[in-house]
């Protein structure tokens, strides 16, 4: 590393330790740590002068001066074994059967529709490249082809569903191809133990500078679109103030304020500012507090993988590169062979710039250190710097390049997971309908929703609309249906507005047209002059009882909502906000056209239409009552009560015996087997269910690690087991049927509490979602 090297984004100048405060654990010709004299107070800032962007031959100097690579060799280790780890989980190695299995008609939904999965066993062999790549950028070992072993498959992967998309998943990607292109394998490498010339040597500035930048844009892209109204009033994620960590904040402030302030207020401030605070010495410790409460937080609050523990690990990329010599030069000499090198000295690298050596640097060499010789920039220096001002350029611009690839836009702009628009959309889906007409007799009929998929994303993009669409044209002739029509009727709310149509109805979605670089001509328009009714939303519900639920619905004039009423909605009426509609009762025949503040009951047990007969939209809401449900928790209330009396022995009646298991211990939910009344076995099901959540709740950190390794363990078991298939059957071909069945029953074998819940869910009513 240069002599007093300053490091671009880590703020003041890094003046290096003497010599005395470590030890050399690695050899090669060294740089000699010196000190430079304090510069300007740009300098002192910035780490750098603004003569050095004065030229492009300063610029490129700046970018790849030599900087030490401890902070990235640590990174390079985090990185690598997260990803490790991410490939069992998020990328899905437990589950790759479920999603690839061989001749299952499923509907996907890859980028380009060219892109084929493989045979499930060499989708293993793919998953299996992937996690040896993330293994061997972890230890630096085979470091270059490690790195593309990894992101060619990751990228494959990636590419091959966009259902799965999210803007972490991409990060991976991107930092995973930056690694490709560093010298990350400079430090704590096993490349370094079998090539000398690479053991603790310097890297250039750019490697670090991509790295930040890249992070910075994170943040604060994440930062610049929460600056959205949905979220600035707090309507995009209302719902996370109700969780338990939270709560601290529930102590003083009421639970909108919490929403509004700290969910909201807090993530945007956040955001904004986490790139420029952890940039300055001043305020780093403070940003580095904050980030990690934050990811912290993101952890438990999302199952969003290891994306909180990447996060993290990027942090210390702000802070000076030599930190961790610092940070493991305090640890006992004994450990020296296992931890990283500490010694303050690194090797000269090709890769970097070395610039004149000052007078003092030059007259007072310390240690015998030899001074780098001078070098100038190269063509390989110069590309490198054009790669780093274009790769940033390009990652500030595809944010908002969504005017290019128009048909990906619907009510939010692009695919989603490629915009750093990170939580600022919720939606909830109402209604779903898939109508097919058989092009040859005219029969119409319906499809049960998501039929042959293995997602819902489709439900929110017109271009993956478009997709299952052409495969529900390609599955249907199969169950004797020829040349089909297809239809869908899409009904979401976004941001706790009216639930609202997001797709015509009434387009042929097969023959629809559909480019990438043009508008979607068969999206609905998002009712955003609708969008102050949801303060009265509240209003309205503040007025209803905890039994009476309500549904906000608006609709396009001259269409119409064709709705059944389930038999246990009992007392269900539509009332109108605002337009006109027309209530048409199919099974009476007859119509009823209501105006704003009008409402009228629809019978249950049967189907009925909401016409918009008005100009304008139509608001209008439901307003009904699980009378089923409501009947069934006065029943478990008695129940209750019942059970409360005959533990304290004031229940003096003689008990039927349907109501015997209620004197029952039901641990072993012995009990609920031998009861003979539905509803006595109901209730004691939910109570054994709320004693095992109670439980859970109030287990102590030991418990909860030892359930949390064991359902680990389990899920690691049967990728691991399943990979060891699949390469089998590669390497020697499938063994008889009863074996494989076997060996599948064998690696899925559950632990014995999953194995009973498993079970159980198997048993468990339909209808009773509080169970």
């Amino acid at each position: 590393m240069e002599a007093g090297g300053l490091d671009v984004a880590a703020g003041v100048p890094h003046v290096q330790p003497s010599p005395d405060q470590g030890d050399s654990r690695d050899g090669g010709a060294q740089t000699a740590p010196k000190q430079s004299p304090p510069g300007s107070r740009m300098k002192m800032l910035f780490g750098f002068e603004k003569e050095d962007l004065s030229s492009w031959h300063r610029f490129v100097c700046l970018l790849n001066r030599p900087t030490d690579p401890a902070s990235l060799g640590i990174f390079r280790f985090l990185f690598g074994m997260l990803m490790a780890i991410d490939i069992t989980q998020e990328r899905g190695l437990s589950h790759l059967d479920y999603k690839y299995l061989d001749g299952a008609p499923v509907c996907r939904f890859p980028l380009f529709n060219f892109l084929k999965p493989l045979p499930l066993d060499w989708m293993y062999l793919v998953y299996v490249i992937m996690f040896f790549g993330a293994l061997g950028i972890m230890l630096g070992c085979f470091y270059r082809f490690s790195c593309l072993m990894f992101i060619s498959t990751y990228w494959y992967i990636f590419f091959l569903d966009k259902t799965t998309w999210n803007n972490h998943s991409y990060l991976y990607g991107l930092i995973g191809f930056q690694l490709t292109l560093m010298d990350a394998d400079r430090y704590w490498s096993i490349d370094g133990l079998f090539r000398p010339r690479k053991r603790n040597a310097d890297v250039p500035l750019w490697n670090y500078t991509l790295l930040r930048s890249q992070i910075f844009v994170v943040y604060f892209i994440a930062g610049v679109k929460k600056l959205d109204a949905d979220w600035v009033e707090g309507y995009s994620m209302g719902y996370l103030a109700h969780h338990w960590l939270f709560d601290p904040f529930k102590l003083i402030l009421p639970v909108e304020l919490v929403s509004l302030l700290v969910v909201h207020g807090g993530g945007l401030v956040l955001d904004l500012t986490a790139g420029y605070l952890l940039f300055f010495d001043v305020t780093r410790p403070y940003a580095i507090f904050f980030v990690s409460y934050f990811h912290c937080m993101n952890s438990q609050l999302f199952s969003i993988g290891m994306f909180p523990y990447t996060m993290l690990a990027t942090s210390p990329l702000f802070c000076y590169p030599d930190w961790p010599r610092r940070f493991f030069g305090l640890f006992p000499e004994f450990l020296s062979p296992i931890l990283p090198v500490t010694s303050l000295s690194s090797q000269t690298s090709s890769s970097c710039v070395y610039p004149e050596p000052t007078p003092s640097a030059s007259a007072d060499p310390q240690g015998g250190a030899t001074t780098p010789e001078p070098s100038s920039p190269r063509l390989k220096h110069k590309l490198w710097t054009i790669f780093v001002v274009v790769y940033l350029l390009e990652q500030l611009f595809l944010p908002y390049s969504h005017f290019i690839t128009q048909g990906y836009n619907n009510w939010t702009n692009g695919l989603y997971g490629y915009s750093w628009d990170m939580m600022v959309h919720s939606r909830s889906h109402q209604h779903v309908k898939i109508t097919y007409r058989d092009g040859t007799t005219g029969e119409v009929g319906y499809l049960n929703p998501g039929v042959f998929t293995q997602s819902k994303r489709w439900k929110d993009h017109g271009d993956m609309l478009k997709q299952y669409a052409t495969c529900l044209y390609h599955q249907l002739p199969h169950y004797n249906i020829s040349e089909p029509e297809i239809y869908f009727d899409i009904w979401v709310s976004i941001n706790e507005r009216f639930q609202q149509r997001i797709f015509d109805p009434r387009v042929d979605i097969v023959k629809a047209e559909w480019s990438p670089f043009k508008p979607n001509p068969w999206l609905m328009p998002l009712l955003v002059d609708l969008s102050p009714w949801r303060i009265k939303f509240q209003d309205i519900e503040d007025t209803l009882d905890n039994q009476t639920e309500i549904v906000f619905i608006a609709d396009f004039p001259g269409l119409h909502l064709e709705n059944f009423v389930s038999e246990d909605l009992g007392n269900t009426s539509v009332q109108v906000l605002q337009g006109q509609v027309k209530v048409e009762i199919m099974e009476e025949k007859k119509n009823y056209t209501l105006q704003p503040g009008e409402q009228i009951k629809v019978p249950p047990g049967a189907y009925h239409r909401v016409h918009t007969v008005s100009e304008e939209p139509s608001c209008y809401m439901y307003i009904y009552v699980n009378t089923t449900e409501a009947a069934l928790q006065q029943n478990f209330t008695k129940l209750s009560e019942l059970q409360e009396r005959i533990r304290n022995g004031t229940e003096m009646e003689p008990l039927p015996p349907e109501l015997q298991p209620l004197t029952i211990d039901n641990e072993d939910g012995q009990a609920e087997v031998n009861a003979t009344d539905p509803i006595v076995q109901l209730f004691l099901k939910r109570q054994r269910r709320m004693k095992e959540v109670k439980k859970r709740r109030e287990a102590n950190v030991l418990e909860r690690l030892n359930r949390f390794s064991v359902k680990k363990y389990y899920m690691l078991r049967r990728g691991f087991l399943m990979t060891a298939i699949a390469l089998r059957n590669l390497a020697f071909g499938l063994p008889p049927l009863e074996q494989l069945q076997r060996e599948v029953a064998y690696a899925n074998m559950k632990e014995p509490e999953a194995q009973a819940t498993h079970e159980e869910n198997l048993k468990a009513e339909v209808g009773h979602d509080e169970l």
